[in-house]
């Protein structure tokens, strides 16, 4: 080949500097003059290399190839520039692609290809794919000698090639192997994501398990299980299966049934517990299974026919020993005196005009003073109203605060005594038994609830709930019976129990019963079956909503109808289809509100970006006043989009523009998506919406901020919120529907004096617990009818979110379960997904000793490496 004149003369141009007239000409001498002797050194030997390519004497050829590989290999470069070889030989790539087609067959011809593949990398064209085309032609040498970048650039390749190849259905298998080089080469060099990456691209995941080895593992697994959160379904699941079958082939069972779980796979769950022969490891995969509220049957293949090892993983799992654990850490940070609703209110510090209407006993003010006295003390056992011990031989004072209710508000003072002595089975159905004699249904009915209450999300060998519950169901008066309901449904919520359902089935065909018995009845088949998708419920609330009267199913509690049908099919999200094609043909006043509730239900917490789509198309038509079903679309949005991070983040902006563009119906339910976005993690952007919102001028906004500022506060004793409660307080104290808002806001920021949670999800965010998740959905839909349910006479309609609280706390035990204290550090969780080695997962730590509460974003690790760990995550509460 005849070289380039202008090349070959480059020092001769440089000392004579010839004036051109040719601009390029200049460039290129300027280029020149700026390299050092170094790189001239470089340029020219490489160029020699390409003349000495194209000799006729092999031998020549392949010193020149060899000479110009390790050039290559060798050069070392930062990541802003190209590497020297590859810049100098720019020009000769045209050159060499032409020789190259003309070489007879040999291997010089491959290790040709092999060098072309490496300046592809600079200098292909977009979309040609040249690198991968050369490097399938060349030797098979390790590809990992020529570095990272370049094998980066080969995977990216991979999977164009590998999508036109689809299209065209032609065979994948040299593809294929030079996959099998990359993920070893990635795996390798701690580079797991980029493997499961090209893997994802080229549909063969599966290939991933063999290539992963103890020391990666959990990085690995770390990377599937967080980016499962952002694909479509089913890929979301064939990503959760392979990160199944890694943790099971490594023996890490508790974060195996951890993704068994989010995976919604009973069968998995078994066997995960089949495979764990360890008793320690099997009582923390109970701890786990009982925050998630599932049941398992111990069969002797579980336990290996130990008698005694039933018992013990029977009872941690039934949650028998929460109400023990929750009171240990009340002792331990002392908070086990009782608090009034006037240590909540602190009137005190409100000056002025408040105090004057505080002092006035209205009925009202009563009933929010029980619910907040209810709600600080949850748990506890004793409290200043209802608990207190009786001073006379009869009543006493208990009898006389009940009696300070109005007929229904006595219902929810029965109530709150099982809110009181949650968790604490025998202890509190004592205490209910008195009221069961009463005279007065409303106390009846409220021992019903309480019953119900104590036993939420606690399974017993003699089922006390539905032994004392059944027989009301069939009473003649309506409170009874919705009492003996609302019991059944907050008892076994997520147990699928048969019995009740049994029970409650005929209730839902009778029409006969009136619409508020079937709607509470509808909604307990909703709970206890949530997300089990089982038809004949569904067929019931279908007919019971088709035979109803257009009166009947305007009535303000027809939507919990709605409700209950949607819960039977929470997180199941394409198994819903059938159903809402059913429900277009309801009646108008209540098909759009079913359809909206199904769909909002069936894809919570699933991150759907389709389904977020559809809802904000619901939430932007411009409608006349009568229509509702614009209010679960806008919780239903905030339902799908809470799966994760990012996507609530988003969510909160999108609900701003909401406020802004919305009518007035999403003006009212947009407070309460927020409030479910942001439960029990005061954000300080959302606190101050809210706090705008709390203001507004009409009134149902300003009843849904102030709930929904204790939504975001509840159980984080927050001060900035308790202030903003107060001055509500003081500003809304002639209003006395709101002043109730205010007054259940202020005891939920302090519920539990701020030992609880009402966040759905647990596991560092990873599970969303059915039960907790439909209680809340509960409480949010009553919400969007504050007048008619919550301020009119179903105000017991808040112990829904019973269902969600659990305690925000760190306990550790020995292996007999008793309680020990453990050094932990407790910190602000650090996401370190797809970092390389071994990253501080927690940041700004404090030294702890057990029990320790866990506000939202913590995350604990244990201090000392004494304490023999069964499972490196905390033990669940």
């Amino acid at each position: 080949m005849a070289q380039d004149p202008n090349q070959s003369t480059n020092s001769e141009q440089a000392s004579v500097k010839v004036p051109s007239k040719d601009p390029k000409k200049k460039k290129d001498e300027k280029k020149d003059e700026d390299l050092s002797d170094e790189d001239l050194a470089l340029k020219q030997q490489l160029e020699l290399y390409v003349e000495r390519v194209q000799d006729s004497d092999p031998g020549v050829q392949k010193l020149a190839l060899e000479s110009m590989r390790q050039e290559i290999r060798t050069s070392t470069s930062s990541m802003t520039s190209v590497p020297k070889p590859l810049k100098f030989l720019r020009p000769h790539y045209g050159t060499l692609k032409a020789y190259y087609e003309a070489m007879a067959d040999t291997d010089l011809k491959k290790y040709l290809a092999d060098i072309l593949s490496v300046l592809a990398l600079t200098m292909s064209a977009e979309g040609e794919r040249e690198s991968l085309k050369y490097r399938l032609l060349g030797s098979e040498g390790d590809i990992g000698s020529w570095g990272h970048e370049y094998v980066r650039n080969l995977a990216g390749e991979i999977s164009q090639e590998y999508t036109k190849r689809q299209i065209d259905e032609t065979p994948i298998d040299d593809l294929m192997e030079l996959v099998q080089q990359i993920v070893a080469f990635h795996v390798k060099h701690n580079a797991e994501p980029e493997a499961v990456d090209l893997l994802m691209e080229v549909e063969d995941l599966d290939m991933l398990i063999d290539h992963i080895d103890s020391t990666n593992y959990k990085r690995t697994c770390l990377y599937l299980t967080s980016f499962a959160s952002y694909l479509p379904s089913p890929d979301d699941m064939l990503v959760l299966e392979i990160a199944f079958a890694i943790y099971t082939k490594f023996e890490e069972h508790t974060s195996a049934l951890c993704v068994a779980l989010r995976m919604d796979n009973s069968h998995y769950v078994r066997q995960v517990f089949v495979c764990c022969s360890d008793l320690l490891k099997k009582k923390q995969l109970c701890y786990i299974l009982a925050q998630q509220g599932v049941t398992l049957e111990l069969d002797d293949e579980l336990i290996h026919g130990n008698e005694e090892q039933r018992e013990i993983l029977q009872e941690i799992m039934n949650n028998a020993k929460l109400s023990e654990g929750y009171l240990t850490l009340a002792r331990d940070i002392e908070v086990m005196e009782p608090k009034s609703p006037d240590d909540i209110y602190k009137v005190h510090l409100i000056d002025g005009r408040a105090s004057a209407g505080a002092s006035v006993d209205s009925a009202r003010q009563n009933l929010a003073a029980t619910f907040v006295n209810a709600f600080v003390n949850a748990g506890f056992g004793q409290d200043k109203l209802m608990t207190v011990p009786s001073e006379s031989s009869s009543g006493g004072s208990t009898g006389s605060w009940l009696f300070k209710n109005k007929e229904h508000g006595k219902a929810s003072a029965a109530a709150s005594l099982g809110l009181i002595h949650l968790w604490e089975v025998d202890a509190g159905l004592a205490q209910i038994d008195k009221y069961f004699h009463s005279n007065d249904n409303h106390v009846i009915a409220g021992a019903l609830l309480a019953v119900g209450i104590v036993n939420c999300g606690i399974r017993n060998e003699c089922d006390p709930a539905y032994a004392l519950l059944a027989d009301y169901v069939t009473k003649d008066d309506s409170s009874i019976r919705i009492g003996a309901i609302m019991g059944l449904g907050i008892a076994y919520a997520g147990t699928q129990k048969v019995e009740v359902l049994r029970l409650l089935a005929p209730i839902l065909i009778d029409l006969k019963v009136p619409i508020d018995v079937i709607a509470f009845t509808a909604l307990s088949l909703g709970l206890i079956y949530v997300g089990s998708c089982h038809d004949d419920i569904a067929q019931s609330i279908i007919l019971a909503l088709m035979e109803r009267s257009e009166s009947e199913l305007g009535e303000p509690l027809a939507r919990f109808l709605s409700l209950g049908l949607g819960l039977l099919y929470l997180g199941k999200q394409e198994n819903v289809d059938a159903t809402v094609e059913v429900a277009k043909t309801f009646n108008e006043k209540i098909s759009r509100y079913c359809q909206a509730t199904l769909m909002s239900c069936a894809f919570a917490g699933t991150g759907n970006v389709l389904k977020v789509q559809s809802l904000l198309g619901l939430c932007a038509e411009h409608l006349d006043k009568g229509e509702i079903h614009q209010g679960p679309a806008v919780l239903g949005y905030a339902l799908v989009a809470m799966a994760e991070e990012l996507g609530l983040e988003m969510g909160i902006r999108s609900l701003e523009h909401l406020l802004q563009y919305g009518e007035q119906n999403i003006r009212r339910a947009v407070p309460l998506a927020l409030g479910l976005l942001c439960i029990s993690n005061p954000k300080v952007n959302v606190m101050d919406t809210l706090s705008r919102l709390s203001h507004d001028s009409d009134s149902e906004v300003a009843m849904a901020a102030t709930i929904s500022l204790g939504l975001i506060g509840a159980g984080t004793n927050n001060a900035r919120i308790a202030g903003m409660l107060r001055n509500l307080s003081s500003y809304y104290y002639k209003d006395a529907s709101l002043l109730f808002c205010v007054r259940i806001a202020q005891g939920l920021v302090h519920l539990g004096k701020g030992l609880l949670t009402l966040a759905p999800y647990h596991s560092d965010r990873f599970l969303l617990s059915p039960s907790a998740a439909a209680g809340l959905i509960t409480f949010l839909h009553a919400c969007l009818d504050m007048k008619s349910i919550i301020l009119g006479k179903y105000h017991y309609v808040l112990y829904y979110l019973v269902l969600a609280m659990q305690p925000r706390m760190l306990t550790t035990v020995d292996e007999n379960l008793k309680p020990i204290s453990v050094p932990v550090r407790v910190g602000q969780a650090v996401d370190v997904v797809g970092q390389a080695g071994r990253p501080k997962t927690i940041t700004g730590f404090q030294t702890h000793s057990t029990p320790v509460l866990l506000s939202a974003g913590d995350r604990a690790e244990l201090a000392t490496e004494k304490a023999g760990q069964v499972n490196p995550g905390p033990t669940p509460p």
